[in-house]
Formats: structure tokens, C-alpha cells, sequence
């Protein structure tokens, strides 16, 4: 697929590297480090049916990877959010000038697993909330850490929480995530959907976020799904 930045080339080459001197679990390591939060105190409840939120933080390979292996997650679509349909195109994204950010819109059970949850994941083993326009080896705004909130009790929770995270210094450096009116929500090309758990040896994913998963099995192990809701399946 198509490299937008020379950071992220840079990496697939390092990866490449890594896997040709049989070092995949030293790659692993080099990804972004995961870090164990507290839940929210504030969360919703007494919801049924499905929801949806956005979710944006760096490459939407690794985001939508972890999503997809969490229970009550019915689907999690790769996109681009933040700017207008006519640009949401994945080579017009790149080069950072749409608005757009790499996206995961979520659909999920919230009796199964709560927004409150799905944050406290999103925060903690799914990318860095305190790297500014920039998460692992990608620069640029299109990889910025955002919510898209179209529910205000969502919203309610998002500012609430990451409110409590910086009060008890959780991160190291301030949470820089946005959370932001949503606008619409635009699927990225097929090419890019399920790419993790249909490239697990492609470079970059073992690199960035193969490591991902496992965190999200050692540190949620009770929300762990071993099957991914793939968007490939569920279309066919």
C-alpha cells in the first residue's frame, strides 16, 4: 500500500529488518508502550440496543485492530473523520491538509462493554493520548488523537475522564486528545480494513501494532476476543 510519510517507510524498513534476523518479539517491544489506567468514574449506563463512536489515534491499522478484538464490539470501520466527503480519500488525507484524521468508527453492545471501557482501552493499549499530531512513527494531523462526539452523554464521559487522567498524572505529559463535534464518518478504501489480521507479518504491523493486541489480552484479558469482527466477513 501506498507510504505517507518518509517516518512511516523508515519503520516498515526497521521492521523488515527486525523480522529478516528472527527479532519480531524485540520490534514488539519498540512499539509504543501501553499503560495500565484507572476506569472512569464516570461512565454510562442503563444503555441498550448498539452505539457508535469515533475514535482517532495514528494509523487506523493498529486502532482498529484492537477494537476488533474486544467483546461487545460488533464492527469497527477504518475511515477518515474531521473534514468533508470529497477528501476522504486516503492519498488526499496523507498529505495533511483535509482535516481528516484516520478514524475507527466503533459499533458496540453498550450492556456488552460501555464507552467508559472502550476509552480506558483507546487510552491505554490502543495509541499514546499525550503525542501531539504525531503517534509512533507518523507525523501529520491526519494522525492526531481525537473523539468525534455526536452523543452528549458521550461527551460527558470523554471530558470527564480525561479530566480525572491528568489530574492524577497518569501520563507522563499531558492528554492532547480532542474531543470534538462529530461531522461525519467516510470508510477508507477496502485495501485498508481488517489490514492487521489480514498482514500479520507486514513490517509495520509487527513493528507498531501486533504489540497492540497482546497488551490488550494481558491488561484486559476479561474484554479479550480472540476472534476479530472482521468488516470483510460481516460484508460477505
Amino acid at each position: 500500500m501506498p507510504i505517507s510519510t518518509s517516518a512511516k517507510t523508515l519503520a516498515v524498513l526497521l521492521g523488515s529488518v527486525f523480522l529478516s534476523l528472527g527479532l519480531g518479539a524485540i520490534a514488539g517491544r519498540a512499539a509504543e508502550d501501553a499503560v495500565v489506567i484507572p476506569a472512569p468514574t464516570i461512565d454510562e449506563t442503563g444503555k441498550s440496543g448498539t452505539e457508535t463512536a469515533v475514535f482517532a489515534g495514528g494509523c487506523f491499522w493498529g486502532v482498529q485492530g484492537v477494537f476488533q478484538h474486544v467483546k461487545g464490539v460488533k464492527s469497527a470501520v477504518s475511515g477518515y473523520a474531521g473534514g468533508e466527503a470529497a477528501t476522504a480519500q486516503y492519498e488526499t488525507v496523507s498529505t495533511g491538509t483535509t482535516g481528516h484524521a484516520e478514524s475507527v468508527k466503533v459499533t458496540f453492545n453498550p450492556r456488552q462493554v460501555s464507552y467508559g471501557r472502550l476509552l480506558q482501552i483507546f487510552f491505554s493499549v490502543a495509541h499514546n493520548p499525550t503525542q501531539l499530531n504525531f503517534q509512533g512513527p507518523d507525523r501529520g494531523t491526519q494522525y492526531r488523537s481525537a473523539l468525534f462526539i455526536s452523543d452528549p452523554d458521550q461527551r460527558r464521559v470523554a471530558e470527564a475522564y480525561i479530566a480525572e487522567l491528568d489530574k492524577a498524572h497518569i501520563f507522563k505529559q499531558p492528554i492532547v486528545t480532542k474531543v470534538t463535534d462529530y461531522t461525519g464518518f467516510y470508510p477508507a478504501e477496502q485495501y485498508h480494513q481488517d489490514f492487521l489480521t489480514l498482514n500479520p507479518t507486514y513490517p509495520y504491523i509487527v513493528y507498531n501494532d501486533l504489540p497492540k493486541i497482546e497488551n490488550l489480552k494481558e491488561i484486559f484479558p476479561a474484554d479479550y476476543n480472540k476472534d476479530p469482527v472482521l468488516v470483510l466477513k460481516a460484508k460477505g
